[in-house]
């Protein structure tokens, strides 16, 4: 990796890591448009970074791609923030609404995108609501300037300051093809 391209990417990690800490807390008190109907913009066509993994997904996972993107619409934003969110919670938690794991927790993480009551994301019983972890994941997602261009890894790891930012790559065809076979069913 070239020595430029990391000072930018550890640069947008320590922004990041600001934005977590203070999105976290901004995003617990989310209060998505009651009215707000969803753009209709296509989900982006550029070839997905790196090797894609895909899980089949059952039935409690399945409905999880349907909440957050009924969450998504319910913000009013676009196919491409449904995806954003979904390849974000199938590296976090494979789409199912995790609890706590005792010591293979990673801290206090919880929910679909494993977010934490000790860095102001919500109660344990919110961040476990999948709309409202949608919602703050969604309303973290809205505070990075340009996230709609940027690839999905940024975007993501952005929000979430994950100790592992390239991860969300390899799920963005499967969020890909989820939203487009559930975004309007």
């Amino acid at each position: 990796m070239n020595t430029i391209f990391r000072k930018s990417m550890l640069s947008v990690a320590g922004l990041a890591f600001a934005g977590g800490v203070f999105a976290g807390p901004i995003a617990a008190h989310a209060n998505p448009a009651v009215d707000a109907k969803p753009a209709a913009v296509a989900v982006q066509s550029a070839k997905p970074q790196g090797e894609q993994s895909h899980i089949t997904l059952n039935d409690e996972q399945t409905a999880n791609v349907k909440a957050i993107i009924a969450a998504t619409k319910k913000a009013g934003l676009p196919e491409r923030a449904a995806v954003i969110s979904i390849a974000t919670s199938l590296q976090e938690s494979k789409l199912e609404n995790l609890g706590h794991l005792g010591d293979a927790n990673d801290h206090d993480s919880l929910g679909l995108f494993q977010q934490r009551p000790s860095s102001g994301w919500g109660t344990p019983e919110q961040i476990t609501d999948p709309e409202y972890s949608t919602t703050a994941f969604l309303k973290g997602l809205k505070q990075v300037d340009g996230w709609q261009d940027m690839p999905l890894t940024v975007a993501a790891q952005t929000v979430q300051v994950s100790a592992y930012p390239d991860a969300y790559a390899q799920w963005e065809q499967q969020a890909t093809d989820l939203v487009a076979q559930h975004w309007n069913s």
